[in-house]
């Protein structure tokens, strides 16, 4: 399925701006930059694994053969990695850091603002571009699985140093104490289902073969009576 590799879901969101006003964006991202505070929001929600937005001029677009492009407009490259489904994402987004998404998608043609949600993710719906190679180095696990792998680690090797230098009865306590810290970490992360937009189109392809198929059962019944 497009987008997704494992637990993590790929988004590229693509989104027009009027040249006169990029030099607005490059300010309000010089000024987060600078006041790492005004995203906090966003830092704070763990499963995002990476976001990051991108200004393209119109005249910076690469030419892998198609010819130069004549553009009207620039564009700003939005990127994420983050597990869970397309609508916990936006909903954490919209909910998370409202304000800093107006001020990041200010100069954006047509943005709705972040609140309500429901025009904010038919935005970005209308203008996310679908990744057909994605690339996951552990598909299986999350943000958090992979800290807590690195927490199990650490443990393992905290143990390794102490069974060569404690009493049996010493590292027991060391073991225990061990195990404790890290209990919260010992589930075995496998795969876990994500929703998509691809699901979205799924449903709504079904949802019309279901009501085509009643209206058959409806027709034939009609006809025995």
């Amino acid at each position: 399925m497009s987008n997704i590799a494992g637990k993590a879901y790929a988004m590229n969101v693509v989104t027009p701006s009027k040249p006169y006003l990029t030099w607005a964006n490059r300010l309000l991202f010089m000024v987060a930059r600078g006041l790492p505070k005004t995203l906090s929001g966003l830092l704070g929600l763990s499963l995002i694994h990476f976001a990051r937005w991108v200004i393209i001029r119109r005249d910076e677009w690469p030419d892998l053969g198609q010819g130069k492009q004549v553009l009207a407009n620039d564009y700003m490259l939005f990127c994420s990695n983050f597990n869970g489904t397309w609508d916990q994402y936006i909903d954490a987004f919209s909910d998370g850091i409202p304000n800093g998404l107006n001020l990041f998608w200010y100069t954006a043609t047509k943005y709705p603002q972040s609140i309500p949600v429901t025009t904010f993710k038919n935005y970005i719906t209308y203008n996310q571009v679908m990744t057909d190679y994605y690339y996951n180095a552990t598909p299986g696990s999350a943000q958090r699985d992979v800290k807590c792998a690195m927490r199990v680690y650490r443990a393992v090797e905290a143990l390794a140093a102490a069974h060569g230098a404690q009493t049996p009865e010493e590292f027991a306590k060391t073991y225990l104490a061990q195990m404790s810290s890290v209990q919260g970490c010992l589930g075995d992360p496998g795969f876990g289902p994500v929703a998509s937009l691809d699901t979205e189109r799924a449903d709504i392809n079904r949802r019309n073969a279901v009501r085509n198929l009643a209206q058959i059962y409806d027709y034939e019944r009609d006809g025995e009576d």
